[in-house]
C-alpha cells in the first residue's frame, strides 16, 4: 500500500467532506424530537417494567417472613 503525504491525505479528507450531505434545520428538530419522544416512551416502557418485578419481587419476600 503506497504511503500518503499528510498534505495530499488533506487534500482527501477535504474531498470527502464535500460529498457529505448535511442535513437541513428542519430534519435536525425533527430528529431530535422523534428522540425525545422514544426516549420518552421507553423510560415509561422500563418504569412499568421495573414496578411489575418491584411488586413480585416484594410479594415472594413477603411470603419468606
Amino acid at each position: 500500500m503506497a504511503k500518503t503525504s499528510p498534505i495530499e491525505f488533506i487534500n482527501q479528507v477535504r474531498a470527502e467532506t464535500r460529498k457529505v450531505v448535511w442535513p437541513s434545520r428542519r430534519e435536525t428538530i425533527m430528529t431530535g424530537v422523534m428522540v425525545m419522544i422514544m426516549t420518552t416512551i421507553l423510560a415509561l416502557f422500563f418504569l412499568g417494567v421495573d414496578t411489575v418485578f418491584n411488586a413480585i419481587v416484594n410479594a415472594l419476600l413477603s411470603l419468606a417472613k
